[in-house]
């Protein structure tokens, strides 16, 4: 169980109220609250509930969505902890990459047809929302060839959903890990060293934000994800690299040449803040925003 504690102040009695965490009554309470803010918890767009899988395989999954880099998505719910919801969601992903054509359809009746048309094959994604998590379940989705996520939930007081990942564990997307040529860094040979070394720093400082930093290699940028997108580096242009992070404009004191607002413009990847990366200097600039960006996924 998380040892998460949270307390309410009260400013006018100088006095301090702890807010007691508690489960959702049913699990149905927990997937209706996650299936109607899906994209703003989980970074993932809703397709369906309760997902019927056939006669042969007879089950329903319990709720169907599309990531930001366009990969499937299954999302799993229990109210505590229940040591069958991960081969469980693992038995409904099997069956998913077996039903592609039948899951496209579903995205295009949903999403349209270019959101079908780019649907992620190489990086289908499970996702299990449940009260707690046991230390059998972190170990057995590192021994699994998928890309699973643990979030545990915890209610507090009438208003408040606390979600917390557990462990996160990429199967198609790559894992992030230091060392590695990105790349992006390759792709950028034509530009000259300092390009690729540019984004070789830039790729180092996101990896090393945090555990867990997986990589989504898409044509026109990679994904840095934890639970959801908090950066993405586009190719190289001629002088320069541009970052998109999950940062609001708003909160950042904007400057010409190094920062954009691009929350109304369409760009390749997610994120409404431009960096644009010139120089090594650039990177170090943008590190307290590449924080940022990671706090906020």
């Amino acid at each position: 169980m998380s040892g998460l504690k949270l307390f309410r102040t009260d400013t006018m009695n100088d006095g301090m109220t702890e807010v007691v965490p508690r489960l959702a009554e049913v699990e149905a309470d927990v997937q209706r609250l996650v299936e109607t803010h899906m994209e703003t918890l989980l970074g993932v767009r809703f397709l369906a509930s309760e997902y019927s899988t056939g006669p042969v395989h007879g089950g329903r999954i319990d709720s169907l969505g599309l990531d930001e880099n366009g990969s499937p998505v299954i999302v799993e719910y229990k109210r505590g902890t229940d040591a069958g919801v991960i081969n469980q969601g693992l038995f409904y992903l099997a069956w998913l990459m077996d039903h592609r054509a039948e899951f496209e359809h579903l995205v295009r009746d949903r999403l349209g047809v270019t959101a079908a048309s780019q649907v992620l094959w190489s990086g289908p994604r499970l996702i299990c929302v449940a009260g707690d998590f046991t230390r059998y379940d972190v170990h057995a989705v590192r021994e699994h060839r998928r890309s699973i996520d643990l979030v545990r939930y915890r209610l507090f007081g009438s208003d408040l959903l606390g979600f917390e990942t557990v462990a996160s564990v990429s199967g198609g997307a790559q894992v992030a890990r230091r060392g590695r040529r990105p790349a992006v860094a390759r792709a950028a040979g034509v530009q000259g060293t300092s390009m690729r070394e540019l984004a070789s720093a830039v790729d180092e400082a996101l990896v090393g934000l945090g555990e867990g930093v997986n990589r989504v290699e898409r044509k026109q940028y990679r994904a840095y994800q934890r639970l959801r997108n908090f950066a993405c580096l586009c190719p190289p242009q001629r002088s320069k690299l541009l970052v998109y992070l999950r940062v609001d404009p708003k909160d950042v004191d904007l400057v010409p040449g190094f920062t954009r607002d691009v929350s109304g413009l369409g760009h390749h990847g997610t994120g409404d803040l431009e960096v644009q990366l010139r120089t090594p200097r650039d990177v170090e600039r943008a590190l307290d925003l590449f924080r940022a960006g990671y706090a906020a996924a």
